[in-house]
């Protein structure tokens, strides 16, 4: 397997890993060169314009097309854009600032990021008991309809970024965004292009697949 260009290096908590050479990153010339060199948008990157009607559909219809043992579709999608990102930002602001009193907001509340980027795609997990297929398995489907939007968009040139934090744990949350009882975020989408005079992406420490693999043979 040819190697692609990267810089090994050692966390500070000793594991091996790698990051690729930036002009590597998202080689969309056949799937499996952009499998291996996938990367999302830093969340200060993402900016106009977003995916046009068409290109949403196709991401979520992607989205979608994820493993789902008995069909019980799991997840649903809620889109945000527009004026109601603005409405969603002032309310997110608010929350925050109720929950965090007298602390100055930072990153982590995520209205910011909420008001810029062109849309906004929530991940409603939706799991429950069933007698068959117990509900780890459904929230593994449930990561992997996440993983197969952020791959879509990025796929398509467009610039993406899954993120959870405090959005995805609070029942006013829930609340404003109409979820059902049983229902949970399991990330919160920001979609866009990437920003011309954004710094050249940069890659993450990545785990050495060989560090996490062995081969089993039968015992005697």
């Amino acid at each position: 397997m040819k190697e692609l260009p990267r810089t090994v290096m050692t966390s500070r908590s000793g594991r091996r890993g790698f990051e690729l050479n930036p002009e590597v990153l998202n080689d969309r010339s056949d799937i499996i060169s952009f499998l291996r060199t996938r990367r999302s948008a830093e969340p200060a990157a993402i900016a106009p314009p977003g995916p046009d009607e068409e290109q949403l559909g196709i991401i979520l219809e992607c989205a979608a097309r994820t493993p789902d043992h008995g069909k019980l579709e799991p997840w649903r999608f809620i889109v945000i854009r527009g004026g109601a990102k603005e409405h969603l930002a002032d309310f997110l602001l608010e929350r925050w600032k109720a929950l965090n009193p007298g602390q100055e907001p930072d990153k982590t509340v995520q209205h910011d990021l909420v008001r810029k980027a062109p849309v906004v795609i929530v991940v409603v997990a939706r799991t429950a008991e069933h007698p068959k297929i117990p509900v780890w398995e459904q929230q593994l489907s449930v990561g992997a309809c996440c993983m197969n939007l952020i791959a879509a968009a990025t796929a398509m040139g467009l610039a993406a970024q899954w993120r959870s934090g405090w959005l995805a744990e609070d029942p006013e949350v829930f609340r404003k965004l109409g979820l059902q009882e049983n229902e949970t975020i399991a990330g919160v989408m920001f979609v866009g292009s990437r920003d011309p005079s954004a710094p050249p992406q940069e890659d993450r420490r990545r785990p050495f697949w060989q560090d996490l693999t062995t081969y089993w043979q039968p015992g005697d």
